[in-house]
């Protein structure tokens, strides 16, 4: 049985409130907002942080053996759960649309008066440069060169070595990286969690289940479970991105400066790489998390003018818009492309199941930076602005790779086949004209990038272990150590760790996209609440009719 939620007690000396909870013990309250000193849940983080150890040292002590049972899940999972995911994110970012272009687009998130705590630039590069540093500099180079060189089976009547091939390599990268990745994290999900937020309730992934339970859900054994389950998939999310880091940096290291690579490297640039993290989510959202946020956007323009500039520019704008028109043509069938089991278990299945696991927490951290938007400023700026962004850097750095593969067949797709996904961008900045200066300039970019996912994703860990108020700094610098240790002991096992850990990856989601369902009918609900509390729609007016 759901244990009684905490009342609050109510001082008579001037003090503020307190929060009881079941054991008659008192905690001071969170200021307005929920934005004082948190309290932090320790049962879920230590079942979190426990099964997270658990598995780095089931990977460490028995490598094979926790791969074969990680692999065999994974086959399972992405082959009976895929097609729920396809559909849930295409529905998803159609349900956000309708949402964001009707009249309850005019809803203001968090309350009639509430007014924006960010500029429309750092809300916008908060919400970015997390989810695009997951991988975006990691696989936009190499991801549209292997669909160049291997085409993929929806395309494969496509001749290869063609402008038609570059297209259809690229609409392949978008429908991974596109509008559905990116409506699934920041857009429905985000409207439920600030509707509870407004109710009282904490910004933790339980939340989304608060307009089926109610308050139940506050304290109850299944909302313990949702947030610990939504943790450990953004964990194993968060984890692969690092890890991936050691690799590329390692490789990128070697290649330029001729410094032996190996273990000893990687593990010098994960360290680096969470000092720089800890120190970051302890300062909090309105500083280091905002800071790099900005300085990433910025890094990044400068580095695709720089290729727009060295590559072929004609060549990437061909490619961009060849691309955006094969993928609006294809839009639909890709999304719910079904032919290729094994293809799309390796592809479209391991990214949708990623992004799915980011969503929960993501929602956290999009309501936190988000409130006094409105719902259509949302959606534009989750589903369509960062969208198009990516699929426009994911041209520059994937069309340059490819056009360098057209003058030089092998010269992007040999180190990408011999290496893996880490040799692919810095094979590419080596062939521009002072490709020295690009291939550290990319490195520093990866790293900056990589910063801002492990301090924002620590933040909404930190969060979702959290009764009430802000997370405590401790707790966000925990998980910020906690994920660069983990990686370092995954990249330590070799390939097989991190390999175990993508498979792990696509395991987490199949809970989490049970949680995430109800949001295709709850969100609309929520908005219609608000509203009507908001004096957007009038009780008499046919909620249907909800024409812009």
């Amino acid at each position: 049985m759901p244990s009684s939620p905490a009342r609050t007690v109510v001082p008579t000396d001037g003090e503020p409130a307190a929060d009881e909870d079941e054991g008659g013990h008192t905690a001071p309250a969170a200021a307005p907002g929920g934005r004082g000193r948190g309290r932090t849940d320790l049962p879920v983080l230590a079942v979190s942080g426990g099964l997270l150890t658990a598995f780095v040292l089931s990977a460490l002590i028995a490598p094979t053996a926790t791969g074969d049972a990680v692999n065999a899940a994974f086959t399972f999972v992405a082959r009976w759960f895929g097609p729920l995911w396809q559909v849930l994110l295409l529905a998803t970012f159609g349900v956000a649309l309708w949402l964001g272009f009707s009249r309850y687009g005019k809803v203001r998130l968090g309350g009639a008066g509430a007014r924006p705590e960010y500029g429309r630039f750092q809300w916008i590069a908060m919400i970015m440069s997390t989810l695009l540093a997951g991988g975006g500099v990691f696989f936009a180079a190499g991801e549209p060169v292997q669909h160049y060189v291997n085409t993929p089976p929806f395309y494969d009547g496509v001749k290869g070595g063609t402008q038609e091939a570059a297209n259809a390599a690229l609409s392949q990268s978008f429908a991974h990286w596109g509008f559905l990745a990116w409506a699934v994290l920041g857009t429905l999900a985000s409207v439920v969690m600030i509707r509870g937020q407004e109710r009282g309730m904490p910004l933790r992934p339980r939340t989304l289940l608060y307009p089926f339970l109610g308050e139940r859900i506050r304290h109850s054994r299944l909302g313990a479970a949702v947030d610990v389950v939504c943790v450990i998939a953004v964990v194993a999310g968060t984890v692969g991105p690092i890890g991936f880091l050691g690799l590329q940096v390692s490789y990128g290291l070697s290649e330029v400066f001729g410094i032996s690579g190996g273990y000893p490297v990687q593990l010098g640039v994960i360290v680096l790489l969470t000092v720089v993290a800890v120190l970051s989510v302890a300062s909090g959202v309105d500083r280091g998390i905002q800071f790099f946020s900005k300085a990433n956007i910025w890094l990044a323009v400068a580095l695709m003018a720089v290729f727009l500039v060295l590559g072929s520019l004609g060549f990437v704008l061909d490619s961009f818009l060849g691309g955006v028109g094969q993928y609006a043509r294809d839009f639909v069938p890709l999304s719910l492309n079904r032919g290729d089991h094994a293809w799309l278990g390796s592809w479209t299945v391991f990214f949708f199941g990623w992004f799915l696991g980011y969503g929960p927490l993501m929602s956290i951290f999009v309501a936190r930076i988000s409130k006094g938007r409105t719902l259509r400023d949302l959606v534009v700026s989750t589903a369509i602005i960062p969208p198009l962004a990516t699929m426009f850097w994911f041209t520059v750095f994937g069309g340059t790779g490819i056009f360098l593969e057209q003058r030089t067949p092998g010269s992007i797709s040999g180190p990408l086949k011999s290496v893996g996904m880490d040799a692919a961008v810095i094979s590419m900045a080596q062939r521009l004209p002072m490709g020295a200066v690009v291939a550290v300039a990319l490195l520093l970019l990866t790293i900056t990038f990589v910063v801002t996912t492990t301090d924002s994703m620590s933040y909404s860990i930190a969060a979702a272990g959290t009764t009430s108020g802000e997370p405590t700094r401790a707790v966000r610098a925990f998980w910020a150590l906690l994920m660069g240790t983990a990686a370092a002991v995954l990249i330590l096992v070799g390939d097989g760790g991190i390999t175990a850990l993508q498979s792990f990856i696509v395991i987490t989601a199949v809970p989490v996209g049970f949680i995430m369902l109800p949001t295709l009918w709850t969100a609309p609900r929520v908005a219609r609440e608000m509203a009507l509390e908001q004096g957007v729609v009038t009780p008499d007016r046919d909620p249907a009719d909800t024409t812009v």
